[in-house]
């Protein structure tokens, strides 16, 4: 099966998902995994979406104008089912500052952290913004070398804790 990419931007508002999902259905398209959310009043989509009857563009051009949604499609290299599991979480709350991501992601990264979902928010006041942030990723590395590694991202204003993520299967 070949997928594409499909990612649309724009202002949150009821129906998004519905319009989208119906024109692609409606077109013969298959989904693949996805990803929808609301950052900072717009909400975005991401998915994998198969070819269908139509050109992708026939089909979201009409959903996306009537939305006032902006849309983009890539073709990937991709197939369903084969993905990491994550195994470590790290969550990071602190005082809101520049560099916070750069700084714990280049940590992880340098111990062979594979960064699998990561979600931020800021949430407290304009005077006092704080920073929350949930990493899932799967590394090789033991939680002591990720403790370890994870020390240096740390700082007094901030708080950067790791953990195993127990997955049960069967």
């Amino acid at each position: 099966m070949e997928w594409q990419m499909l990612t649309l931007v724009g202002e949150d508002q009821p129906g998004i998902v519905a319009r989208v999902t119906a024109a692609l259905f409606d077109g013969g398209c298959t989904l693949g995994e996805t990803s929808m959310l609301r950052l900072g009043g717009n909400f975005t989509i991401m998915m994998m979406v198969s070819n269908g009857r139509q050109s992708m563009h026939e089909l979201i051009e009409p959903v996306a104008e009537q939305l006032h949604l902006q849309y983009h499609l890539d073709p990937i290299h991709a197939a369903l089912h084969q993905h990491r599991v994550p195994n470590f979480q790290v969550r990071v709350v602190g005082a809101d500052r520049a560099g916070i991501v750069a700084q714990v992601t280049g940590a992880l990264a340098a111990e062979g952290f594979n960064i699998l979902e990561l979600d931020s928010d800021v949430v407290g006041s304009r005077e006092q913004p704080v920073y929350i942030m949930t990493i899932q990723g799967y590394a090789e590395a033991t939680l002591e070398a990720l403790e370890a590694v994870l020390a240096s991202a740390k700082d007094p204003d901030i708080e950067v804790n790791v953990s195993p993520i127990e997955t049960l299967i069967g």
